[in-house]
């Protein structure tokens, strides 16, 4: 869905969820994340299912997500502080894609949603919310 703020978002879920069977993956963006509480609210209200791209939407009420570690994140930014700190320009640093990706899955919600969320995926969840 092309949307770019909070009412074209209710718009377009509100269109999308019309046609039973229906799930959404929310992909990580500024607009995604401000809206956080506008879209788990919405995927409750319509009971359409969804993937996120970070824990916190999930921790709000979400079904589940994927994505990567914020705070392996956070320890790879650190490597690159140290780097240029010591001297080394930031145009010759490589780029490096995250290296531990986590799902994280809400129980509550999937009861909610009459979803049967089965044991292969819970065993490899690395959070399981109940």
């Amino acid at each position: 869905m092309n949307v770019r703020d909070g009412a074209e978002i209710e718009r377009a879920v509100s269109a999308f969820a019309g046609t039973p069977g229906r799930g959404l993956i929310v992909t990580g963006s500024a607009l995604a994340a401000s809206h956080l509480d506008l879209l788990v609210r919405l995927m409750a209200e319509h009971k359409l299912p969804a993937i996120y791209f970070d824990r916190p939407f999930v921790m709000a009420g979400g079904l589940m997500s994927y994505g990567a570690n914020g705070i392996e994140q956070y320890r790879m930014a650190a490597g690159y502080v140290d780097r240029i700190l010591g001297g080394e320009k930031p145009a010759d640093l490589p780029v490096q894609a995250p290296t531990r990706y986590e799902t994280v899955i809400n129980l509550k919600t999937a009861q909610a949603l009459e979803l049967i969320v089965p044991q292969t995926l819970l065993s490899r969840a690395d959070e399981v919310i109940e």
